[in-house]
């Protein structure tokens, strides 16, 4: 029996992210842990015509304070939703699925969410939307420490770490701005759907 995916809430999310789900039947979302700084809870990273971008969002806390993962509180004191809407469009305008995709993502960033993972999660759910992806999808909201039956993802999926055994590197897909920087792996569902469209699922199962 396939092992399930135990995963951290996340930002957009990695194209690797979504080959796990669109291999799996269930995901498990922790978001009972504890916040990790420069992780994919709280940044995606795109590429535009200047090469990759990380898009971090900005919380509320105090130096050194650990924090459960669900009582991260965002802060709007700075518009980075905004910056990260313009980001996107000067990075995917010029792509063939900008048009279909971008109201979505605009209407998501325009709306103030008040928690990290309730800003996450609905992320994750808009993208699933976009792949069909039917797998089902658990948010624990205590710490899970029993690890029967799942593989624990929620360290070692990090965009600064080699990406474990397990989850592997999605093969390279048509990126516009590929004449300049070559294939960039490793970025957000965003750059995904933008480039590939419908077929950004079929890139994923391959």
């Amino acid at each position: 029996m396939d092992r399930t995916p135990l995963l951290s809430a996340y930002y957009f999310g990695s194209v690797e992210h979504y080959a796990l789900m669109a291999r799996s039947e269930r995901i498990v979302i922790d978001v009972a842990e504890y916040y990790e700084r420069q992780s994919y809870r709280t940044r995606t990273s795109i590429i535009g015509p200047n090469g990759k971008q990380d898009l971090t969002l900005t919380i509320a806390r105090r130096s050194g304070e650990k924090m459960p993962l669900h009582s991260v509180v965002l802060s709007y004191a700075e518009p980075w939703n905004l910056q990260h809407i313009q980001a996107i469009r000067s990075a995917y305008g010029q792509t063939p699925w900008f048009i279909h995709y971008m109201p979505d993502i605009e209407a998501l960033l325009r709306k103030r969410y008040a928690k990290l993972v309730e800003l996450d999660l609905a992320t994750m759910h808009l993208a699933l939307k976009w792949l069909g992806l039917t797998c089902d999808v658990e948010v624990r909201e205590t710490f899970v420490e029993d690890l029967k039956g799942l593989t624990d993802h929620r360290r070692d999926l990090h965009p600064k770490k080699v990406l474990p055994s397990t989850v592997g590197n999605v093969l390279p897909y048509t990126q516009v701005f590929a004449d300049r920087h070559g294939f960039v792996g490793r970025l957000s569902i965003i750059d995904l759907v933008m480039n590939a469209g419908p077929q950004a699922r079929r890139c994923l199962e391959s």
